[in-house]
């Protein structure tokens, strides 16, 4: 009977001992939630300033890209002037500085002409505009454009004939720019072979382009960072060969515009093939 007169003081004690865990739990679980709390607002405080900086990137891009555009068209009106000797003859030492002045104006003109595009993708002020069209009038379009600047002989560009694909409906501007980016970029690291421009249907809505090239290749490091904004490839020929590291950056945002992604394969020595596959149709465009 003894040990039974001990029970109640003792479950007196465990209850205790539970009121008193329950109560250090609670204050345990209210210091967190004050915690995740904090945590929560300074995360707010950080996505707004975050916003903040990103319109204030993207504004002042485009004000500075649309500031730049007219010394550099004066530069390329004078420098043209001067290539067409409409003032007089220039000496063989004359005519290659002033081609330099040229080539130099070119590439700041597709500098600023990246960054302004940059910012407008990045400020969400892109418009899409799709349209039915065949991919021969792409392919045929692309092929006039870099007609005129194919200047290396040992250098040929080719353009598969489309397969059986049927009409896309798409913004075919920004395609055109995406992959006017790729050959451009082919071109540019190809001294010798080819660069083909090809497509193809991956299955039943969607549509690969692809472009490959026989040039220097990228390395293995390289290829995770190669869609980056000023992304730059460390090669003597890229040391050789100035770009802005705007273009790749820039196609796979709009390739992204147009529901779709960018791949790349490449091999040192071998070559390169930058790809984007998109919907046969834009999503949510309201195709007829």
């Amino acid at each position: 009977m003894a040990a039974g007169h001990d029970d109640p003081p003792d479950l007196a004690g465990a209850l205790e001992a539970s009121r008193r865990e329950a109560h250090d739990l609670r204050t345990e679980l209210e210091e967190t939630n004050r915690g995740v709390v904090a945590l929560y607002s300074e995360l707010d405080q950080q996505a707004e300033q975050l916003r903040l900086a990103t319109e204030l990137k993207s504004r002042f891009l485009a004000y500075m890209s649309h500031e730049f555009r007219t010394p550099i068209n004066s530069i390329r009106s004078i420098a043209r002037l001067l290539i067409d000797r409409v003032d007089g003859p220039l000496t063989e030492e004359q005519a290659k500085q002033v081609d330099f002045i040229q080539q130099n104006a070119t590439e700041f003109a597709e500098m600023v002409d990246d960054l302004l595009d940059l910012a407008k993708v990045e400020a969400g002020r892109v418009e899409i505009s799709p349209a039915w069209f065949e991919m021969v009038d792409l392919f045929s379009a692309l092929r006039g454009m870099f007609k005129p600047v194919l200047t290396n002989p040992a250098v040929n560009l080719v353009f598969e004939p489309p397969p059986d694909i049927p009409k896309l409906y798409t913004d075919d501007r920004k395609l055109s720019q995406i992959l006017r980016n790729f050959i451009s970029n082919a071109l540019k690291f190809t001294v010798k072979g080819e660069v083909r421009v090809s497509a193809r249907l991956e299955g039943p809505d969607h549509v690969t382009f692809s472009v490959s090239d026989t040039g220097i290749g990228i390395a293995p490091e390289y290829l995770g960072s190669i869609f980056q904004d000023f992304a730059q490839v460390r090669s003597p020929v890229q040391r050789r060969l100035r770009g802005t590291g705007l273009g790749l950056s820039l196609s796979k945002k709009l390739a992204e515009l147009l529901g779709g992604t960018v791949q790349l394969a490449s091999e040192p020595g071998k070559g390169s093939v930058f790809s984007v596959t998109i919907p046969l149709q834009l999503e949510g465009a309201g195709a007829p």
